[in-house]
């Protein structure tokens, strides 16, 4: 066994590691196209207590919360194909599911994920908001729409903002599992490299600065946004 790092590896596999960034970025930014709005929308079914879709938000959010990310992964990269290869076998469809890439696994189970984390985000935020000020809004002939989209959701995402930044950085973390689904992200590359020289601890090492690094210029990015959202909050009197 060698004694002390290997500086020379660590610093090749850093890049190594960093070139796995885009395909964590692409996943996060997908996921989060689909689960803001999704998040959005069931969160108004519960605040708004819609029969059917309020119960189904509610369990929804249990659920995933009440299991671990790693289990939603393995039900459905693992599961969700032996399911669809049984039907495809039983109506004679000509598809290998087993040929599907796996970035799209990794698309239904983060944008799942963080749909379910967004509906209590938004839920929380949106409850912030007088409810007077919707009334006033369609007492001068505004819409629902218009309304939401000009005075509540304004408002709204000011209180959200933090909560949104941190489920960002939660789900740009979570995509260092994607190794699990054999996807060449962050963590996969990194280890890989690790394998041939046994070089582990300065693998984690890069894994650990590239992640610090990306969720930094995230949440400063985050910063920044929110500076542009303070004109949206209330004045206190």
């Amino acid at each position: 066994m060698s004694e002390g790092l290997n500086y020379k590896f660590l610093v090749d596999t850093f890049f190594i590691a960093l070139s796995g960034v885009p395909i964590a970025l692409f996943i996060t930014i997908v996921a989060l196209l689909f689960a803001l709005p999704l998040g959005f929308l069931l969160a108004l079914t519960r605040i708004n207590r819609i029969p059917v879709l309020h119960r189904f938000a509610q369990v929804y959010v249990s659920f995933v919360r009440g299991t671990p990310i790693i289990i939603q992964i393995f039900i459905v990269y693992s599961s969700v194909p032996l399911l669809l290869s049984s039907l495809f076998t039983k109506f004679n469809i000509g598809m290998n599911v087993y040929d599907v890439n796996p970035i799209w696994y990794a698309f239904i189970v983060f944008t799942f994920n963080t749909t379910a984390v967004l509906i209590e985000v938004f839920r929380s935020a949106l409850s912030t908001v007088n409810k007077g000020q919707l009334e006033a809004a369609q007492s001068v002939g505004l819409t629902n729409v218009q309304a939401y989209r000009r005075i509540i959701i304004p408002q709204a995402l000011v209180v959200a903002m933090p909560n949104i930044c941190t489920a960002t950085v939660n789900l740009i973390k979570a995509t260092s599992l994607g190794y699990a689904m054999s996807l060449q992200e962050i963590t996969l590359k990194a280890k890989v490299a690790a394998n041939v020289g046994y070089n582990y601890v300065e693998a984690y090492i890069d894994i650990f600065l590239v992640y610090l690094l990306l969720c930094s210029a995230v949440e400063f990015a985050f910063k920044l946004y929110e500076k542009r959202l303070s004109k949206y909050k209330p004045s206190v009197v």
